[in-house]
């Protein structure tokens, strides 16, 4: 099978895609340097997040497009644009999140807020400099949503007016479902943990869906195929598939947050343990370890200064306490439903055949 990378570049998905973003950064250079020249330097970090990604978003919004009938020219731009506006939103949610999690890295470069603060205290600055790096962080991060909509609007603008009001409307409910994600997250990290392994796991599972399922799958799906023209049958079934896709993705990520190669993931591993991110993977660790194990997981999640040999010890209990054998076989399950449900649909080609690649490169990916 192609790999994801080679797989995005099909039909110059990747180059449409980055073409506008160019188009639309450029354009925002100019309008911050117009403001303030002490504004523009806004633009480097658009730039730097927005030169890295997958692109898989954009291309399954592309390839779900041409898989419902999409073939016309107006269609495939609309279609490019909105993979664009995508991207932005993804950006403005790094944005956010890198400050949510204290993340210090990013694509294996440092964290938006991280690069900030370190300006202000090398410019000897007043005030307190990470408090400066995360107030530039979180508006970047506004800066990119505003921009999403701005393409949003120029992908709608030559549509039909009922297809234009359905994709303003998928694009406006992902929106609205990942920020409620983004607080159940953010929740989560607050309430008690380890008590009751089952509702961890449900907690877990549910904001795995708001705030990374829909807008990472099952949303670019609904999208391309609302640009297509898709019925309501139609959009139905692309979450039957788009959904457990999305959900078996992020599955993988959790997976890659502990075991990943920091080359090829672009953060350290055990980044997510340091972060005390709560997730199904820890879950089901805390429901099979032994009482030792399940001490030492418990105080290792969330500390910061967490060694390396540290990580190394918790991933071994989560290892020997079932916990990666049962993810690996959760995902097959999601992946296996999902991908029979998308076999069973009624897409055309080039689309089908390109949809079903891009879905198992979802769940086989190294990074």
């Amino acid at each position: 099978m192609p790999s994801v990378p080679v797989l995005v570049d099909q039909e110059d998905v990747r180059r449409g895609v980055d073409d506008v973003l160019r188009a639309t950064l450029d354009a925002e250079r100019r309008r911050l340097r117009a403001v303030s020249p002490d504004a523009e330097v806004l633009s480097d970090s658009l730039d730097a997040m927005l030169s890295g990604g997958k692109r898989l978003r954009a291309a399954l919004c592309y390839w779900s497009w041409r898989a419902h009938g999409g073939d016309d020219e107006g269609g495939r731009r609309a279609a490019l644009t909105v993979g664009a506006a995508l991207e932005l939103f993804q950006a403005a949610a790094l944005f956010h999140d890198d400050v949510m999690d204290a993340s210090a890295t990013r694509r294996g470069l440092p964290a938006a807020h991280v690069v900030h603060a370190a300006r202000h205290r090398e410019s000897g600055w007043s005030g307190d400099a990470a408090r400066y790096g995360e107030s530039a962080a979180i508006l970047l991060g506004d800066l990119a949503l505003v921009l999403a909509g701005q393409v949003l609007g120029r992908a709608t603008a030559g549509l039909d007016r009922p297809t234009a009001d359905l994709v303003r409307e998928l694009f406006d409910d992902m929106e609205l479902v990942v920020t409620t994600g983004q607080f159940l997250d953010v929740h989560a990290q607050a309430v008690a943990w380890g008590a009751d392994p089952v509702s961890d796991e449900e907690r877990a599972r549910t904001v795995i869906r708001a705030k990374s399922a829909r807008y990472s799958v099952e949303h670019p799906l609904l999208l391309g195929a609302a640009i297509a023209g898709a019925d309501g049958d139609a959009l139905a079934a692309a979450s039957s598939y788009g959904l457990p896709l999305g959900e078996a993705f992020q599955l993988r990520d959790d997976l890659l947050g502990v075991f990943g190669d920091p080359a090829r993931t672009g953060k350290p591993a055990g980044d997510d343990l340091r972060e005390g991110k709560r997730t199904v993977l820890v879950a089901r660790a805390l429901a099979a370890a032994a009482d030792d194990d399940r001490v030492l997981v418990q105080s290792a999640l969330g500390r910061a200064d967490l060694t390396g040999g540290e990580v190394d010890e918790v991933a071994a209990v989560l290892v020997r306490s079932g916990a990666v054998a049962a993810m690996e076989s959760l995902i097959d399950d999601l992946a296996d439903g999902a991908l029979a449900a998308l076999e069973s649909d009624a897409l055309v080609e080039p689309g089908r055949t390109m949809l079903l690649a891009l879905a198992r490169g979802l769940v086989e990916r190294d990074a």
